[in-house]
C-alpha cells in the first residue's frame, strides 16, 4: 500500500517499462472508473466556471447599462462558485495539482517519504470525511428553505456539492491507496521554463 502512494516524481519500478506500466494501470477497472468520473468532475467544475463568467457580465450590464439591476446573477455566481470550488477541489486533488508544498518531504528519504504521504493522506481522508458528514447534515437542516431569487430551489440542493465533492475525494483517496495514482502526463518540474 505504501509504494502505491508514491509520487509520480519517483522513479518508476525497475521491473516493468514505463509504459507498459501505464498501459496496465490504465486496463484496471478502478482506474477506468475513476477516470470518468474525474472527467465528468472536470466537465461540471469548468460548465460552472464558464457560466459564472457569463452570468456576472449580465449582472453588470443590467446594473450599468440598463440602470435595472437583475437581482439573480449574483446569488446565481455564489451558487455556482460552490459547484466550482468543491467538484474542481476533487478534479485537482486527483490531478496533483492542488496547493502543497513538497520542500522537506523531497528532501526525505524514500521511507519517510512514504510514511509523510500516508500521513496526507490520512489528513485527506478525515477533511473529505468532515465535508461528507457534516456537509450532509448542513443539507438536511436547510432542505426545507429556500432561495428568494430562486423560490423553486431549496437551500439544501445548493449545498449538495459539499457532501457530493468529499464522497467523491474519498472515492480519488482510496484509488490512491489501492493502486497509486493516476499516471502524470507530464511533471511541471521537469518542462521547460516559458
Amino acid at each position: 500500500m505504501a509504494s502505491a502512494l508514491e509520487s509520480s516524481t519517483s522513479p518508476r519500478p525497475s521491473s516493468l517499462p514505463a509504459a507498459e506500466s501505464e498501459d496496465s494501470q490504465a486496463a484496471h477497472p478502478l482506474r477506468r472508473a475513476m477516470d470518468a468520473l474525474y472527467r465528468g468532475c472536470a466537465i461540471v467544475a469548468g460548465s460552472a466556471l464558464v457560466l459564472i463568467s457569463l452570468v456576472v457580465p449580465w449582472g453588470v450590464y443590467t446594473r450599468y447599462v440598463l440602470d435595472s439591476a437583475s437581482s439573480w446573477p449574483e446569488p446565481m455566481a455564489v451558487l455556482l462558485s460552490i459547484v466550482l470550488t468543491f467538484f474542481g477541489a476533487a478534479v485537482c486533488y486527483r490531478s496533483g495539482i492542488h496547493m502543497r508544498v513538497t520542500v522537506v518531504r523531497d528532501l526525505l528519504p524514500a521511507g519517510a517519504r512514504r510514511a509523510v504521504d500516508l500521513v496526507a493522506e490520512g489528513l485527506m481522508i478525515v477533511i473529505a470525511l468532515f465535508m461528507v458528514i457534516w456537509g450532509g447534515r448542513l443539507v438536511a437542516a436547510t432542505w426545507q428553505q429556500v432561495i428568494a431569487e430562486f423560490p423553486f430551489l431549496s437551500v439544501g440542493v445548493t449545498y449538495l456539492p459539499i457532501p457530493i465533492g468529499g464522497a467523491i475525494t474519498l472515492l480519488f483517496i482510496a484509488e490512491r491507496l489501492l493502486i497509486g495514482p493516476p499516471p502524470q502526463r507530464t511533471d511541471w518540474r521537469e518542462a521547460a521554463p516559458d
